[in-house]
């Protein structure tokens, strides 16, 4: 028989400690319930169902599996036409590099390992060519958004 304090299982219920003997099945359950209760926490919080849905900060949208609007998937495609449009600009390597291990999913050590070289110059020119990207899609975002702006009735 082992003894128990019946404030540890419920606080809620009793205020002062209240000890009681049990057998050791008794105990071998409420231990058990308590390491699973332990792993449903960090299940829950490691797939960061912890969030509240009513944040409203737009994650009950990757929760639920909604179908994409007309307008948002005119959107997606038009963003992967302004960045294919872009990596087009960048240098022939850069290029090659960025669409091998982005479009392709190749690891930067299969890309080094196919052209023959150093997988740190793969992955600084990757990170050039990223930065050169996102300069371009941000001059081409402006250039739109500037032409709009400056002929507002003219389409």
């Amino acid at each position: 028989m082992q003894k128990i304090n019946l404030r540890d299982l419920y606080p809620d219920t009793y205020k002062t400690d209240v000890f009681v003997d049990v057998t050791e099945e008794v105990l071998a359950t409420i231990r058990g319930q308590e390491q699973g209760d332990a792993a449903y926490e960090r299940r829950k919080y490691r797939h960061k169902a912890h969030y509240s849905l009513n944040r409203e900060d737009g994650i009950e949208n990757d929760a639920i599996n909604r179908p994409l609007t007309p307008e948002e998937v005119l959107e997606q495609k038009q963003l992967q036409e302004e960045v294919y449009a872009a990596l087009m600009q960048l240098p022939a390597i850069q290029a090659r590099r960025i669409y091998a291990r982005f479009y392709l999913g190749m690891t930067v050590a299969e890309i080094a390992q196919i052209e023959g070289t150093d997988r740190r110059r793969v992955w600084a020119s990757i990170r050039r060519g990223l930065k050169k990207l996102a300069r371009l899609l941000d001059t081409a975002r402006y250039g739109r958004l500037s032409g709009i702006a400056e002929n507002p009735g003219e389409k």
